[in-house]
């Protein structure tokens, strides 16, 4: 039996040549904003993930590989400082000094990079074609983060219950199921109620990380010693199997790395900076100091020593707060997931996507239902196989490192074509950067069939699906042009001898040199049109926000009651339909067009595709083309389109 579903056009390619991205009134407002205020919403946006790594980190180092990482003065000093200084190359060097200045309009993370690169480099073959396979990969890899990221934060928080009475570990799955089921079934309501609370429960939780490692550093003053590189190098030296796998657990400690990057956008770079070299840093510093302390004190404290830190009367309080914190930190990596999905069904390797805003205010907080079930289908999913943090461990680290390196290659292609960067800058950025994250990957690689097969998995499939949606959306746009005649033609034929009646009639069509499907169904049954005619196109632009100004061109068409209008959207602007329209009435006055915007109809060309064959596997990408094609988004919410005054007509095309 034939399949068949509608398919939404494909989004846009980028505008050629159109300068520097837009600076109005919705590109970052966060850069004319006291940044006091913006520091404190960074602690609560921005540093969630990474700020609760200290739960988990140190206890996988331990604990990889059968302990063979030994609690003994060697490798610990060797550990803290390979932990310090791999913060400092990625997070300090990397992200806040160097990636976070490729600023797409204010927006941040691997699709707008890939954005920002292929507007600024147009259409040149090959280099921009393999920028969006990465950007896919990468926005494949953080889709797992995604996942891992709720799991393995909030049953970290719980097992500290263990800690307290080893009879309490039978409580956290259960009590992580139920918080993650908290957390995932309010984001339908936005975090406007919420966010304010954000940064001051950050603000508390990083304090809190500082006050319990300050104790045991005073009491082990020597720890202090293993913040100098020495020490890394002598482990590595000594025990080099050891220390590279150790790498591999190490790498935890900057899981969050790519949302200094990815959450530019939300706040502005200075922010970012301020909050993390003033509380975020040396609170990581003094905490994960501490962790050392207590495992050279107590080498049994491995089990988990973060939580044995605190004294006993502090354990249970330590947990309710920890598991706040790690709210906040799955928060910000599912509303990334909402980001990046906007971002690619803009881009086009995703399908249009039912996109709900929770804001009134703020464009970027959304929630896609679809995306949010299946990420806590798959937590679930994650909770069930692996059951602990530390065996969750493992797969968290190839996620993270597969991202790190896909955004040092696309900076590397961005310093050296867009800022201009002289070869020897970027061979320093390839040995001192990429070199060591290069190391942790190949340290992670060894996971393989230990956990790491997870988010490689994850990946494959969901670039197979964005591959395959792209080459789709292209077979069917080909298909599509051919089932449409040339506009000018039918307008000066067929349509020229059809009747007019009373009221506008708007045409949503992606290719203004092609007739909608919808126009000559109409004037092929109906022998009539409106008589006034909008024919509008909608184009997705590669940049967060367009001035309003900017948005919309009226363009008058050398036929009667005919004009064209083009709406250019950023990928973080709703595609509202009506209110371009009305914007469009404020321009047509010399035009000679009453456009009534409130009687005005909408009609959609939906496309139905369908295969002459059944799918097999000879088919396969067919049949994959097909199953997100019949999830897209109805257009008329997605346009912001009125019901009652919404036609949908079409044809049907086959693959």
């Amino acid at each position: 039996m034939a399949s068949d579903a509608p398919l939404d056009p494909p989004a846009d390619p980028p505008p050629q040549g159109s300068g520097p991205a837009g600076t109005g009134p919705e590109a970052p407002r966060a850069h004319h904003a006291a940044r006091g205020p913006l520091a404190l919403s960074a602690l609560g946006i921005v540093f969630g993930d990474i700020g609760t790594s200290p739960l988990y980190s140190l206890q996988a180092v331990f604990s990889v590989d059968h302990n063979s990482v030994a609690p003994t003065r060697g490798d610990v000093f060797g550990i803290i400082s390979m932990v310090f200084w791999v913060i400092t190359v990625i997070v300090s060097v990397k992200y806040i000094a160097l990636v976070m200045r490729a600023d797409n309009d204010g927006e941040g993370g691997l699709l707008a990079l890939v954005a920002l690169i292929r507007r600024r480099l147009g259409e040149r073959g090959r280099l921009t074609g393999t920028a969006l396979i990465l950007g896919m990969v990468g926005a494949a890899l953080f889709y797992g983060d995604s996942l891992i990221t709720p799991a393995i934060s909030v049953m970290s928080a719980f097992e500290g219950l263990a800690v307290v009475r080893h009879g309490l570990s039978g409580w956290v799955l259960p009590l992580s199921v139920g918080l993650l089921a908290v957390v995932f079934w309010v984001q339908r309501f936005g975090t406007t109620a919420v966010g304010h609370l954000y940064g001051p429960i950050m603000v508390v939780w990083f304090l809190t990380l500082a006050v319990l490692g300050v104790p045991h550093i005073l009491a082990t003053p020597e720890i202090l010693g293993a913040l100098l590189p020495h020490h890394a190098i002598v482990f590595a030296v000594e025990r080099p199997g050891v220390a590279f796998i150790a790498m591999g657990a190490v790498v935890l400690v900057i899981t969050g790395a790519e949302a200094l990057y990815a959450d530019m956008g939300h706040v502005g770079p200075r922010p970012i900076r301020l909050a993390w070299f003033g509380l975020v840093f040396p609170a990581l510093t003094l905490n994960y100091l501490g962790q050392g302390t207590v495992i050279l004190g107590d080498p049994t404290a491995i089990d988990n020593p973060f939580f044995h830190l605190a004294p006993t009367w502090a354990t249970v309080p330590l947990v309710g707060l920890a598991a706040l914190a790690t709210v906040i930190a799955s928060q910000a990596v599912i509303s990334g997931a909402f980001s990046v999905s906007r971002q690619a069904a803009r881009l086009g390797i995703l399908p249009r996507l039912t996109i709900r805003h929770t804001s009134r205010r703020e464009g970027g907080q959304i929630c896609i239902g679809s995306v949010n079930w299946m990420l806590f289908a798959g937590v679930l999913v994650l909770i069930a196989l692996f059951r602990s943090s530390v065996a969750l461990a493992a797969a968290y680290g190839l996620a993270v490192t597969g991202t790190l390196v896909l955004t040092s290659v696309l900076f590397m292609v961005f310093a050296r074509r867009v800022l201009g960067a002289a070869w020897w800058q970027l061979v320093v950025f390839l040995v001192l950067i990429v070199g060591v994250e290069l190391v942790l990957l190949a340290a992670n690689l060894t996971k393989l069939l230990h956990g790491g097969w997870l988010p490689v998995t994850i990946a494959v499939v969901l670039v197979t699906v964005m591959a395959t949606w792209r080459w789709g959306a292209a077979r069917a746009a080909a298909g599509r042009a051919r089932l449409e005649s040339p506009l000018d033609a039918f307008l000066s034929g067929t349509a020229a001898q059809a009747g007019r009646v009373p009221g506008v009639a708007v045409f949503l069509h992606q290719d203004p040199a092609t007739t909608p499907l919808a126009l000559r169904d109409s004037v092929t049954f109906n022998r009539v049109l409106h008589k006034q005619n909008v024919i509008m196109t909608v184009v997705n632009a590669d940049v967060p926000h367009i001035r309003h100004d900017e948005r919309v061109v009226v363009e008058r068409l050398p036929h009667p009651g005919f004009i064209h209008v083009t709406c250019r959207v950023g990928f973080m602007d709703p595609q509202d339909v009506p209110r371009a329209l009305a914007r469009a009435q404020a321009l047509v006055p010399d035009l000679d067009l009453d456009l009534d915007v409130h009687r005005a109809r909408y009609f959609l060309s939906i496309v139905r595709l369908t295969t002459a064959h059944p799918p097999s596997w000879r088919r396969w990408r067919t049949a994959v083309f097909l199953w997100p094609a019949g999830t897209a988004a109805d257009r008329t919410t997605a346009f912001h389109l009125p019901s009652d005054r919404t036609v949908i007509m079409g044809g049907r095309l086959v693959l």
